[in-house]
């Protein structure tokens, strides 16, 4: 199977470079060319494996180059004892209605590692395959979970290194501890003034500079990314979505081809664009509920069909999605038109902040996805509401999922079975995870929540201010490419 760019579908590329380039050369983003089915009896199939058997048979259809052995040994290292569950990513069932999607149960205690420990492996086979002979450096943008996730994936990685950017004082303190404190030789983080779209627009700038990545190239190296906007980030994601479908027909509480939703946290539309391609490719989903915080460019643009980003900028309790640019959205755009739309929409977005689809678009759209926001009150109240009422403890970006899906169904009566994508641990966040039980964690947060909820605190959250900080620079969106500069000299 080839790939090629959403905003020119002429020239193709393999998976391996795809995945190797990250970003494709005209600034887009990579798409597979077909998409894969997976009939009625495939999916029987996959509800009799286990998770990791489910990654190998799902990936392995969008790589074709790769061995059935290959994808074995990556799925057998990326979900090993760095998991703190046997079933990877579990399904609670909360009702026989409502699920939540547990994907936290990795190395950095969020959604992230299901792909990140994943990347490493598909990254540097790519380079094998496609013969390169530079190193990678792993250039990424983060709005909390991403940096710390892609860190300890490429930790000490033979061949890589990998930078990560994070809006200065726009990620949780526990989020910025986890990457201030990143264990490996090969490792460099710093934050940046203003919010995560400064990073991540400085981070694109960077990889658009030709003349920056021909300097690179005599030096030996080159760049690419660990953000969802790389094919192999976003692949392993979609496994979770046949995953959870599977392990609710195995509960008894949904009989196989019925149809099932999903109401997914996200902010790059990364996470839900998954689900998305997973439901192209035969998954018997109703419809996805797009869930935002006070950040709700994406729930305007599936109601009216208007992207527009030039909007105040909050700083939530959910920072993984304070975002006003989700780049995934561009993958999507181009599946519901064609490259040079694609094309046109991107251009009207860097130039004027905003566009607008066209109503067969926007019909497209809404025929799958719904949307709706909850702010900071809202999702406390969430918290609290559900750890009383069942004992359920969630943090806070689940949290702004399940309010939006409570909304939803009171506001369609659509009642038909759901799962909430749970993409935290609760002791990610657990100052404001406690302030929604009406609780103060003082100065240690951690240790109170644990009391309050009587759930241990995850080991790779454990002394975590007892680690030296290692990175605690602070630079302007300006100086980013600089600062690669010297990493790499």
């Amino acid at each position: 199977m080839n790939y090629f760019s959403t905003r020119n579908e002429t020239k193709k590329y393999t998976a391996a470079q795809a995945i190797a380039m990250g970003l494709a050369p005209d600034g887009g983003l990579f798409v597979p060319e077909t998409i894969p089915s997976v009939d009625e009896s495939a999916l029987r199939a996959l509800c009799g494996m286990d998770y990791r058997a489910r990654a190998v048979e799902l990936m392995g259809l969008y790589l074709e180059e790769f061995s059935r052995e290959e994808l074995e040994g990556f799925v057998r290292r990326a979900y090993a004892e760095n998991y703190d569950h046997p079933e990877i990513a579990p399904l609670h069932l909360l009702d026989d209605a409502t699920g939540f999607l547990e994907l936290w149960y990795g190395p950095t205690c969020a959604f992230k590692d299901m792909a990140l420990q994943m990347l490493p492996y598909l990254l540097t086979a790519s380079l094998k395959k496609t013969g390169e002979k530079r190193q990678v450096c792993i250039l990424v943008a983060t709005s909390g979970d991403t940096g710390k996730a892609a860190l300890e994936g490429f930790k000490d990685v033979p061949g890589t290194r990998i930078f990560v950017f994070y809006p200065d004082g726009g990620v949780s303190a526990i989020q910025r501890l986890q990457m201030v404190t990143q264990a490996g030789e090969n490792v460099g983080v710093c934050a940046v003034r203003g919010n995560f779209d400064d990073a991540q627009t400085g981070v694109k700038v960077i990889f658009g500079d030709s003349q920056f990545a021909a300097r690179l190239t005599e030096k030996g190296w080159f760049l690419s990314s660990a953000n969802s906007i790389n094919w192999g980030r976003l692949l392993p994601q979609i496994v979770y979505y046949f995953s959870a479908y599977c392990d609710y027909v195995n509960s008894g509480k949904l009989n196989f081809g019925d149809r099932l939703n999903f109401c997914v946290p996200t902010g790059n539309f990364g996470n839900i664009l998954a689900g998305w391609f997973a439901k192209q490719m035969g998954l018997p989903v109703g419809r996805f509920i797009c869930a935002s915080n006070a950040n709700n460019v994406l729930t305007e643009f599936i109601q009216t069909g208007v992207y527009d980003k030039n909007r105040p900028f909050h700083n939530t309790i959910s920072p993984s999605m304070d975002i006003l640019v989700s780049s995934n959205l561009e993958r999507l755009l181009y599946m519901l038109t064609d490259d040079k739309t694609t094309a046109a929409y991107m251009a009207r977005l860097a130039k004027d902040g905003r566009y607008t689809v066209d109503a067969e678009v926007l019909s497209a759209l809404q025929s799958t996805f719904s949307a709706g926001f909850c702010d900071d009150d809202e999702t406390r109240g969430m918290i609290g509401r559900v750890f009383a009422e069942t004992g359920y403890l969630m943090d806070t970006h689940t949290a702004v999922a399940c309010k939006v899906l409570s909304d939803y169904r009171a506001q369609s009566g659509d009642q038909t079975p759901a799962v909430v994508v749970s993409t935290a641990s609760p002791f990610k966040f657990a100052a404001d995870v406690l302030a929604g039980l009406g609780a103060d964690g003082g100065a240690e947060p951690l240790a109170a929540l644990s009391e309050k909820s009587g759930m241990p605190i995850p080991a790779p959250l454990q002394n975590l201010e007892e680690r030296p900080v290692r990175f605690d620079g602070v630079a302007e969106k300006s100086e980013m490419e600089r600062l690669v500069d010297q990493f790499l000299s």
